[in-house]
Order: C-alpha cells, then structure tokens, then sequence
C-alpha cells in the first residue's frame, strides 16, 4: 500500500458544492481511472482519501491537500493524468 499526497484546485461553479460532494467526487473519479486503488474497512467500503481541511462553499482554492492510497506503486504524473481526465474542468489535481 502506498500512500500520495497531492494538492488540487476548486474553482469556478465547482465552489458550491460541499465538502462530502468533494469526496464523492474524488471517489467516482478514482474508480472511473481504474488506478489500483484501496478499500476502507467496514461495513461500507470506500475509496481510501483523505481530505482534512474542509473548505467553505463559495471559496475558491488552488491549494487544497488530498491524500489517496493505492494498492501498487504507480508513476505519480500518471496518476494524476487518470484522475485528471475524470475530473469536471473547475476541479484540477495540481501536484
């Protein structure tokens, strides 16, 4: 299991939507780019991310921190291209 730190943006009509829809997101987005991605444990197994600081709706941000686990080492630029190419426009991971 390895764990990569990015940061990401959130701009344009992308800021209305909250934090849990954020996450939703990211989740979709992850499994649509079938990167090797890690299961939460329990009843309702998720995606495995992190977003810890919560942004308010209406803010926008171009350095936002998101941690993603995956189960087998992959390039960094090319998990973030996967994830990228699944992503609305107003959402970019940046590094």
């Amino acid at each position: 299991m390895k764990k990569y730190d990015f940061t990401f943006e959130k701009k344009g009509k992308m800021v209305y939507i909250s934090h849990l829809d954020v996450m939703m997101l990211f989740r979709r987005a992850v499994r649509r780019a079938a990167v090797p991605f890690v299961l939460t444990k329990g009843f309702s197994p998720r995606v495995k991310i992190s977003i810890p600081k919560a942004l308010k709706l209406g803010v926008e941000s171009s350095n936002e921190e998101m941690s993603l686990w995956l189960n087998d080492e992959m390039a960094r630029d090319e998990v973030m291209r996967l994830i990228n190419m699944e992503l609305p426009k107003e959402i970019k991971i940046l590094n």
